[in-house]
């Protein structure tokens, strides 16, 4: 499983790279353009990313526009919805609106910080990126 985390937050950044480098290799972005730059590079080389942990607080382009033009990339690739990565909102915003506009973007799940290792787990499970096995 090939990971890109979208946080500009070193300790969140940190967090989630050591509890996701056991499932395969892990690569940064501190923005959201930075996240599209990153998208775009490896839809052109290696097809896409299996999960994207995109926070919505970011500074230069917030996560809920990062992940809208992620989708329209992934489209133009030819991934379309449901083909391309497994995104997660990983964001210390838990209100209705910004949970609801992740979703109608394309969102796959939504986790609130301080995200737990078990909380990250089961949303892995259910978008499908890992088995129950996988539980530590």
């Amino acid at each position: 499983m090939t990971t890109l985390i979208v946080e500009d937050d070193f300790s969140s950044r940190l967090i989630l790279q050591k509890r996701l480098e056991q499932y395969g290799p892990v690569e940064l972005a501190f923005d959201g353009k930075e996240a599209i730059e990153a998208v775009t590079a490896r839809l052109k080389s290696d097809g896409c990313y299996d999960l994207i942990c995109l926070d919505i607080m970011l500074p230069e382009m917030d996560g809920q526009e990062a992940l809208e033009r992620i989708r329209a990339a992934e489209a133009q690739a030819g991934f379309p919805v449901g083909r391309g990565a497994k995104v997660v909102m990983t964001t210390a915003l838990g209100d209705a609106d910004n949970i609801m506009a992740a979703f109608r973007r394309e969102a796959d799940g939504y986790l609130v910080k301080p995200i737990e290792k078990e909380k990250l787990e089961e949303q892995l499970r259910k978008v499908g990126l890992i088995g129950a096995d996988n539980a530590e």
